[in-house]
């Protein structure tokens, strides 16, 4: 009877699997993900190994990997036909973690040899997170290059030592024997195992097969990762029939980017833009739809480091080599190869729907009718991209004389007068507000096109572009728009009206001037030049800022019939007329005055 040795953990190791047992994976599942992944490697090691020895190809036929429950002795059995592995090699990449076998096999591969190859783990570390759910781990390996039915049995309690004994086996390969502890009896149910098979190794290029207590078998794995397939060999419905797999919906998806990035850092994505958003598109927090996978396994949902938030709505994969198997989100958020993945993912998808504008503006309309608002978000938090988000904009016009939401800033620019050099635009709660507004009323008058707005971030939007091209986005809402020096037009009449309004409206205003922008309404309100509008102070407010009073500027229209009826007015009189313009122009910008029964008693007044 061969005779079992007792080792202890390299120091390392112990801390290790102390690390691995409480902290390091919050989720236990994944050891099933783990231990799947290390025998895939174990069978592709084989298969690279046996094209320079032929002495062992004859082990490379029906290669698989098998997971069998054993629901009355509450155990798992793992099991792989690959290389297997020696005593030393047992020793080597279980007992001292320092070593992976993966990693020394790359690091014996170069080339061409390296680039084709399929291997996922890292066997060792990974190989820990079994001591979450087990009381013990039997690990039975049989290298290929063992003549004999020699092999070696490794048992741990993941503790202080380890067993090593000679044993006898039949078949190439390892087979991993979990003794589950008591706490996770959970995994030994097949719809369990099933589920968290089918969620982490779909992908896994080898016949992966389920074996019940009942010696019945299933494969779980039989879906193509389409993503790493040549793109000149995807057809469009298998784009789309993968898209409906990955997300569950049953419409096709507007559009699709596939693209496989190779050098310093390789990985491929398969990303999607769905045809109608999400129900949770609005709610900032909620999980995102892009999955990671490394080397084709699944890592995790919701891998939201790879795309910025104002594309939330992108469904899809994103696969890389470049990173370890037992990656976190909080790894994810510190790892550099990350934002390099970020940066690129992001200039794709924003060049695709660049080239949709302009290639198919139908389509690009249903797309911007579906999520503008969200792709609004975008200037104020992507800089970088911040021109190329904004030319991928719509918006209504003056240009339009309807209400179509089909004009770009690249259009505006197109078509701006040879003198003029800043983009105009306003701000309102509809488009008849918007068309309408006294505001802008100067600026048709001269043939200056004027853009409409209407959804509540748009005012935060042209806040966070300021410019664009080098034009200068105004608001027309504001002060300075197109002003001229009247100071020397003005009588003294008309001057003393100013000063005795300026007076009454004290607190209301911190201005009165005659307005250059007026040509058919009586009065109007702006604001200074840096002082949030109503839509951009609702936003700040509801975010918890105190911003204070109002300190608008009343402007007037001296030439207006309704304002001339001032210079025959005193006192009282005067001051109630003036109060009837003040809330004339608050109407007239989508306000309400302070008391309409007052306003609408002297509207009847006046126009009786």
């Amino acid at each position: 009877m061969a005779k079992t040795k007792t080792k202890t953990f390299q120091t390392e190791t112990k801390q290790l699997l102390k690390l691995m047992i409480h902290s390091l994976y919050s989720n236990k599942e994944i050891f099933i993900r783990e231990l799947v992944s290390n025998a895939s490697d174990a069978i592709d090691k084989l298969r690279f190994k046996s094209v320079e020895d032929k002495s062992i190809s004859k082990y490379t036929k029906d290669l698989k990997i098998d997971v069998k429950i054993l629901k009355d002795e509450n155990k798992i059995v793992i099991s792989d036909n690959g290389i297997g592995m020696t005593e030393d090699e047992v020793v080597a990449n279980i007992g001292t973690i320092a070593r992976s076998g993966t990693a020394s096999f790359l690091n014996n591969i170069t080339g061409d040899k390296k680039k084709d190859s399929n291997l996922i783990g890292q066997f060792g570390v990974g190989f820990y997170s079994v001591f979450m759910v087990a009381d013990k781990v039997e690990v039975i390996s049989k290298s290929v290059f063992e003549d004999s039915d020699k092999a070696i049995l490794w048992e741990s309690s993941g503790e202080e030592k380890y067993k090593l004994k000679e044993v006898t086996k039949e078949t190439n390969g390892t087979d991993i024997i979990i003794y589950l502890n008591d706490e996770n009896k959970e995994f030994a149910e097949e719809g369990r195992v099933k589920f968290l098979l089918e969620k982490y190794s779909q992908y896994i290029n080898f016949p992966l097969n389920l074996i019940t207590s009942e010696n019945d078998s299933k494969r779980i794995n039989d879906a193509d990762a389409l993503w790493l397939k040549p793109k000149r060999s995807i057809k469009e419905e298998e784009y789309k029939d993968f898209y409906k797999f990955i997300t569950y919906d049953q419409e096709d998806p507007l559009l699709w980017v596939h693209n496989k990035v190779e050098g310093k850092n390789e990985y491929t994505n398969l990303l999607y833009i769905p045809s109608k958003p999400p129900f949770d598109l609005w709610n900032r927090e909620s999980p995102r739809g892009v999955k990671l996978y490394i080397q084709r396994v699944f890592i995790m949902d919701d891998a939201s480091n790879f795309l910025p938030l104002y594309l939330r709505f992108v469904r899809g994969i994103i696969d890389t080599s470049d990173l370890p198997l037992n990656v976190s989100r909080e790894i994810l958020q510190e790892h550099q190869l990350v934002d390099s993945i970020k940066k690129a993912a992001t200039k794709r998808m924003l060049d695709s729907l660049k080239d949709l504008k302009t290639n198919s503006f139908d389509k690009y309309k249903e797309f911007w009718n579906e999520y503008g608002l969200v792709l609004k978000e975008g200037p104020a938090e992507d800089h970088e991209n911040k021109e190329t988000i904004a030319s991928l904009m719509l918006f209504a016009s003056t240009f339009s004389n309807n209400n179509s939401v089909n004009q770009g800033l690249d259009d505006y620019v197109g078509r701006m007068k040879s003198d003029q050099d800043k983009i105009y635009f306003c701000v309102a709660d509809t488009y008849e507000a918007a068309v309408n507004s006294p505001h802008i009323e100067g600026l048709k008058s001269k043939g200056i096109e004027v853009i409409l707005l209407t959804d509540r971030i748009d005012e935060w939007l042209m806040a966070g572009l300021m410019e664009y091209h080098g034009k200068e986005l105004v608001n027309a809402a504001k002060e300075d728009i197109e002003k001229e020096d009247t100071s020397k037009k003005v009588s003294e009449a008309d001057q003393d009206i100013i000063k005795k309004i300026k007076k009454h409206l004290n607190e209301k205003v911190s201005d009165v001037v005659i307005s250059s922008r007026l040509t058919d309404s009586a009065s109007c309100i702006v604001l200074p030049k840096h002082e949030p509008g109503a839509q951009l102070r609702k936003i700040l407010e509801a975010s918890g800022q105190s911003l204070g009073s109002s300190n608008p500027i009343f402007e007037i229209n001296i030439k207006h019939k309704l304002v001339k009826k001032l210079k025959d007015m005193k006192g009282k009189q005067f001051n109630a007329y003036v109060d009837f313009l003040y809330d004339y122009a608050v109407i007239a910008e989508g306000g309400s005055p302070q008391d309409p029964s007052r306003y609408l008693r002297q509207l009847d007044k006046y126009l009786s």
